[in-house]
């Protein structure tokens, strides 16, 4: 009877710390921006078969600010389910492959830059530096209403 015990009890441990760590695993997880690394020819022919507009983060990788805006403001789960949803997201280091030719189509002249472009690749609106979640927010709204008027 005891040994039958034993067992029960330590399957029930087993159970519950399988349990807590799968709860805290799924908390701590943070949600972000899904971004299309590199590669803006993919970003373009989803947002032509999706009718979206390309969300552009164009950042160094040395920069403090991009680091701030990747880690504060792209993993707001507001902003990151609202750009995953609305638009096609990509992420390019202007200093590598394809991040320095649309350094030089978008005029980039400091970092993060950040681009809404229609789905030909053409800018609609931009900003640059840090951005809180909010502020995101309202420049994605902006780059909509402008985008929705052409």
């Amino acid at each position: 009877m005891k040994i039958v015990s034993a067992v029960a009890f330590s399957t029930l441990i087993i159970v519950l710390a399988f349990v807590v760590f799968s709860f805290n695993k799924n908390v701590n997880q943070k949600q972000s921006i899904q971004f299309i690394e590199q590669d803006w020819n993919t970003a373009i022919t989803k947002a032509k078969e999706n009718n979206k507009l390309v969300f552009v983060d164009i950042y160094a990788e040395w920069c403090g600010p991009c680091k701030m805006l990747k880690n504060q403001t792209f993993t707001d789960k507001a902003v990151a389910d609202f750009f995953n949803a609305n638009f096609v997201n990509v992420s390019v280091d202007a200093e590598k492959g394809i991040g320095t030719k649309l350094s030089t189509d978008f005029a980039v002249s400091a970092y993060p830059t950040l681009v809404f472009a229609d789905a030909s690749g053409k800018p609609v609106l931009y900003t640059v530096g840090f951005m809180k979640p909010k502020e995101l927010m309202a420049f994605a709204q902006a780059a909509i209403k402008k985008a929705s008027k052409k």
